[in-house]
């Protein structure tokens, strides 16, 4: 079988390796879809060097079929459709002890700090599945990992109905979010300079506002009444932008940081004093986001179509990665390793 292997900075190789046997516990997936975001990227850049083990298969948004169980395992079959919750925590920290596993002290987070799913065949523990519905094709189950990730955020930002959002950032998670707290009942507004993610947003049925274009205010204070908005989520990564979801808030109201700032940055502390606001880190997702994200792509809630720009075989990973980078009217980029065929 395939298996894509990222060999450090900007370098990729496929190569033939023996499908494993799956082990006491654990279940052999034919892959069929893998995601590639954001982090991904860092690691081809060589950011993450010092994080993953080269060769490393790369690759933890995914879906796929069962195609073998190892001894002990029960509940799952061959040919049952998939994705995986790629957190494996240890369960004896003080953060897993308190009940926050998802943010364990010695996570592994799979396809990162182990090898990932961009291969053809899989082993992973039975306790990382996630089953796919009946209706659910494999092309949208692989948008289950990032949708969690907008689930938990929005759970965090204690989204009700009639809440008014603002998104600071139009990328794929940004949307995601835009989504989920339509789904919530809110009214949400996506900040984005980039074109094209404005137009995908639109048709996602979110409302979009050009930060360049001026003032935010100037459109968010009618909408607002000159309240400022409910929930506001930091997902653009930049000062610039962190700045404008903290100055939109109302009194009390609540900023949700989900961007990864990997350098110190300012906060106006000044105006979370003042207007008595709740500053809320976000970080991945816990297993009952994870199953409503499977929920919410069954309903139609999340338009998988919209959001997935590009497929392209599992030979071609690296022309994957540079159609994601590149930016040119791409949102999400799948590879298809072989198992929808």
């Amino acid at each position: 079988m395939l298996a894509a292997q990222y060999l450090g900075k900007e370098t990729f190789r496929l190569a033939e390796r023996t499908p494993l046997r799956p082990g006491p516990g654990e279940v052999r997936l034919d892959v069929a879809y893998v995601g590639i975001c954001g982090t991904d990227l860092h690691i081809k850049h060589g950011a993450m060097d010092g994080r993953v083990s080269i060769p490393a298969v790369l690759g933890h948004e995914m879906s796929g079929t069962v195609a073998a169980v190892g001894e002990g395992v029960s509940g799952w079959s061959r040919g049952d459709r998939v994705t995986v919750m790629p957190l494996d925590w240890c369960g004896q920290c003080p953060a897993c002890t308190a009940g926050h596993q998802h943010v364990c002290q010695n996570l592994v987070f799979v396809g990162i700090d182990s090898d990932g799913a961009m291969q053809q065949a899989w082993v992973v523990p039975e306790r990382l599945l996630v089953r796919l519905p009946p209706g659910l094709g494999l092309r949208a189950g692989a948008l289950a990992e990032p949708l969690a990730v907008a689930v938990h955020d929005v759970r965090r930002g204690a989204v009700a109905g009639g809440d008014r959002v603002l998104v600071v950032g139009g990328g794929p998670i940004g949307l995601l979010i835009g989504c989920v707290a339509i789904a919530a009942g809110a009214e949400v507004v996506v900040s984005e300079p980039d074109r094209f993610r404005r137009s995908v947003a639109a048709r996602l049925g979110l409302r979009t506002i050009d930060p360049a274009a001026g003032d935010p205010r100037t459109t968010l204070d009618p909408w607002t009444g000159g309240a400022g908005v409910d929930v506001a989520f930091e997902v653009s990564g930049s000062v610039a932008g962190l700045a404008a979801a903290t100055h939109a808030l109302r009194v009390r109201g609540r900023l949700v940081v989900v961007a990864i700032h990997n350098q110190p940055v300012p906060v106006d502390l000044f105006r979370v004093f003042w207007r008595e606001l709740e500053l809320i880190g976000a970080r991945v997702y816990e297993r009952g986001d994870f199953e409503r994200a499977v929920a919410l792509l069954a309903e139609d809630a999340v338009p998988a179509t919209e959001l997935i720009s590009a497929v392209e075989p599992l030979e071609r990973v690296a022309e994957a990665f540079e159609a994601l980078e590149s930016g040119m009217g791409v949102v999400k980029v799948l590879i298809d390793c072989g198992a929808s065929r």
